[in-house]
């Protein structure tokens, strides 16, 4: 089992940027392809961006292609999402998300197909 603690996020412009980072604790994160979902107010939790347990492949949801960067450090047990050019349709609530098996094109954007959930950091995006 491993437990997801996210952090840095916070109140931001338009146009400004946010790193957010996920711990992870209990086993090694390695074992676990990483991701990122998103939930705003009254909309459905949707997926934001993922990487493989290597962190060689990762994928991106369209609406934060080329804005967003998702990456891991293993030997930190930590898995970062760089945020930039950010607008106030990102603000949501982040959450870090984990799965013991690997990421496929068919499963990665799935929130079911992730068994570990961290408790969500505040992103909040003022115009």
């Amino acid at each position: 089992q491993v437990q997801l603690v996210e952090s840095g996020g916070g109140l931001v412009q338009a146009g400004g940027s946010l790193r957010l980072s996920c711990a992870a604790s209990g086993r090694t994160s390695s074992r676990y392809a990483m991701g990122w979902f998103r939930q705003a107010p009254k909309k459905e939790r949707e997926f934001v961006a993922a990487i493989r347990r290597s962190g060689g492949t990762t994928f991106y949801s369209d609406s934060v292609k080329g804005r967003f960067t998702i990456s891991r450090d293993n030997t930190k047990n930590t898995v970062y999402l760089q945020m930039s050019s950010l607008n106030p349709e990102d603000t949501a609530v982040y959450y870090c998300t984990a799965r013991e098996g690997e990421l496929f094109y068919s499963n990665y954007y799935k929130a079911a197909e992730y068994t570990y959930w961290g408790q969500g950091t505040q992103v909040t995006v003022s115009p």
